[in-house]
């Protein structure tokens, strides 16, 4: 799980990091105790929900995260930071606490996907990191998920390194969307760095460096005979392509093969090579199809009959293409006074979207036992204890005046103990892991919120005691 080339990213933060770093060690607040909340706002798409992902990758830059002397002959030659700062950061290690919820969970907004208590100097300074982290990679799960649940079964390929944002985008977009679904991706680093199942065949050059397309793969079911898939469009599909294919695979013995189409009417083409694939009594031959696809074409074309038992999907997938960004906001909650007492603090906004909730936090999943189902997320202050033996009233966050009554139920705690007084606790699960855990939460969510168009609206409350709390703060300009 470990990369294999480690890179420097302490100095991979916005510079206010430093600078409000600096203010407070020369204004005697270095080690004041901080909780900050990392919550989004709003789901890709339109969506029911999020999956959480990036959390390996945070506790990697947490473990890591140390100052070089070319680090710190940097900051000084800003002119800016004091020594007595340089000096701090030369020794500057991680010794907070954060909770988060595990990867592969499906997420809603404004409730707290990781929360960092620390001393405000390292609190404030992680922002960046962690952000870029859970953002990018909670946006990409997020959309393969989709494309998956558009599969209705069908395997689906990450192809989208080459259009990636970059090396980490393809590597890390590869790892997120085996996170949500995907069977494996054509990032061949993604395997030996993260365990994702790489694969894949031929391009179109393959075809064209032979002077005959039958050649080009009579050669290639020679060289890969098992379980070949031969790219049958580069001349044409039907009169071209998929004989030649039939006439190897035959030539070579192999039923277990498959052909891919990468253009064209995937509908009409595919159903055309699917008979013809049958009347040669291949009928163990697969088809792929790539191109360009998204959830709602592969939605599409499986509604009007194409006969595709596996996707490739490239760069509209790892770029998330349709929303290109996950609005993740790191902000602050509550600080400890020298009694180790929390005090909680809000953000006041006149846009009402943007007001924090208040407070050291936890979160619960409640489950409906006789269904199974989760319905609901309840942020708490973090001493209150939930008794499943009595009722609880619940509200629609959008329309206050609706509301469910539980009474046969129970809660998961979401925010798991990842790093205590700086040393991680958690047991990190491999990617494997993380993949077969998202799929069995996403089994807890009901159809409705998993709808592509108009999904139901999942409740996410707020406790009574926190709700009073956060209007009580508000009536009161920001102060408890």
């Amino acid at each position: 799980m470990n990369n294999i080339i480690r890179e420097n990213h302490t100095l991979l933060c916005d510079f206010y990091e430093l600078t409000m770093g600096n203010g407070y060690l020369l204004s005697g607040m270095a080690d004041q105790i901080s909780y900050f909340d990392v919550f989004f706002r709003t789901i890709p798409n339109n969506a029911g929900f999020a999956i959480a992902a990036g959390l390996e990758q945070v506790i990697e830059y947490i473990e890591n995260l140390r100052f070089s002397e070319e680090d710190l002959e940097f900051l000084r030659s800003k002119g800016v930071f004091d020594e007595k700062f340089l000096a701090y950061l030369r020794d500057f290690r991680f010794t907070g606490d954060i909770w988060a919820i595990p990867e592969g969970t499906p997420i809603f907004p404004n409730e707290p996907m990781m929360t960092v208590r620390a001393p405000a100097i390292q609190a404030q300074f992680i922002e960046t990191f962690v952000l870029l982290t859970l953002n990018h990679q909670s946006l990409i799960a997020t959309k393969a998920s989709r494309i998956v649940r558009a599969a209705d079964g069908r395997p689906v390929s990450e192809f989208g390194s080459r259009r990636a944002q970059g090396a980490h985008g393809a590597i890390l977009g590869a790892r997120a969307s085996y996170i949500a679904g995907c069977t494996g991706s054509a990032c061949t680093i993604a395997e030996q760095l993260h365990g994702v199942p790489a694969g894949g065949t031929m391009a179109h050059s393959w075809v064209q460096m032979f002077d005959d397309e039958y050649v080009a793969f009579d050669r290639y079911c020679a060289l890969y005979p098992n379980n070949p898939t031969l790219l049958v469009d580069t001349y044409n599909v039907l009169t071209s392509g998929v004989p030649n294919a039939i006439r190897a695979f035959k030539t070579h013995d192999i039923t277990h093969c498959a052909i891919r189409l990468d253009s064209g009417d995937l509908t009409y083409l595919s159903r055309k090579a699917r008979k013809m694939l049958d009347d040669a009594g291949l009928t163990e031959c697969k088809i792929v199809a790539s191109n360009s696809l998204d959830e709602y074409i592969i939605r599409d074309v499986l509604l009007q009959g194409a006969c595709v038992d596996a996707f490739g999907v490239g760069e509209r997938l790892v770029t998330s293409k349709s929303h290109p960004v996950f609005d993740g906001v790191y902000k602050l909650a509550a600080i400890e006074n020298e009694k180790g007492k929390i005090i909680p603090k809000i953000k006041i906004s006149e846009n009402p979207t943007k007001i924090t909730n208040p407070h050291f936090k936890k979160v619960y999943r409640l489950i409906e036992n006789h269904t199974g189902k989760a319905i609901a997320d309840l942020l708490c202050i973090h001493d209150e204890v939930i008794d499943t033996a009595w009722p609880l009233t619940i509200f629609d966050p959008d329309y206050t005046w609706k509301r469910k009554t539980l009474t046969d139920y129970s809660i998961v705690e979401l925010l798991k103990p990842i790093f205590i007084k700086g040393k991680c606790v958690y047991r990190r699960p491999s990617t494997r892991e993380i993949r077969d855990y998202c799929a069995a939460q996403l089994d807890l969510q009901w159809d409705e919120v998993k709808r592509f168009e108009n999904p139901h609206n999942y409740y996410v409350d707020l406790s009574q005691k926190l709700w009073d709390l956060k209007h009580d703060m508000l009536r009161g300009g920001g102060h408890a």
